[in-house]
């Protein structure tokens, strides 16, 4: 084991353990009440389970080395925070950092989010969807795999709360610009006014590491915000 590598016992805590091979899973379809569910498919999760607390739970998508988890986690200790990433190297450890810092209030699933969302997490359940620098998958031949499609979007919008906030960030203006189409599209989401973000005090205040190196390179940044305002 590397110097200061915590073992995996110390980190169990703040995983959520996620039944393997999570990839090779089908997505369920909406069926309608009574119908039987697609062999396979997961039991929503109790976020009192996994938090201990009924706490507002707010959910991190790609959350690579865990920036953001760590800085919410340590500001909002009233609220619990999730971060999904399918990555287990950044998964473990972004563990590692919530682990030293012992934030009870964070955990990390290693998954892929769209799998995750539609498999465990229920309804109207979600306080905010926090979703930055997603890959913009510059080949035309591979946007396919973009994360932000209309059917991920709606998948938001499903556990999202009524007015739960879904965050996005992005330095790709082509890439947030069709974000943006794909959500306004949505009824239930309302965009809110943007404002000017607050200025990184210093280099542990940023979103993500994306954000502190392209701000510090001097790209432009692109926000955006809605609300889930329909039910």
């Amino acid at each position: 084991m590397r110097r200061g590598r915590l073992p995996l016992e110390a980190l169990r805590p703040y995983l959520v353990e996620v039944p393997a091979p999570f990839r090779a899973a089908p997505v369920r379809k909406r069926v309608t009440e009574g119908a039987p569910l697609p062999h396979g498919r997961g039991s929503d999760i109790t976020w009192r389970d996994i938090f201990g607390n009924d706490l507002p739970v707010e959910i991190e998508v790609g959350c690579g080395k865990g920036l953001f988890l760590v800085t919410a986690g340590r500001a909002e200790p009233k609220t619990n925070f999730l971060g999904i990433e399918k990555e287990r190297k950044y998964a473990l450890y972004t563990a590692a950092r919530i682990a030293k810092r012992a934030l009870g209030n964070v955990k990390v699933a290693c998954s892929e989010a769209r799998w995750f969302l539609d498999q465990y997490v229920a309804d109207a359940s979600v306080a905010a969807m926090h979703i930055y620098f997603p890959d913009p998958w510059w080949k035309t031949k591979h946007r396919k795999r973009r994360l932000l499609t209309s059917e991920f979007a709606a998948e938001c919008a499903r556990v999202l709360n009524q007015d739960g906030r879904l965050h996005v960030v992005s330095d790709v203006a082509e890439y947030f610009s069709r974000t943006a189409e794909v959500i306004d599209q949505l009824k239930v989401f309302q965009r809110l006014v943007s404002s000017d973000p607050v200025l990184p005090r210093h280099d542990m205040d940023y979103l993500t590491n994306f954000e502190r190196k392209y701000s510090k390179e001097g790209r432009p940044i692109y926000r955006g915000s809605w609300a889930a305002t329909c039910r």
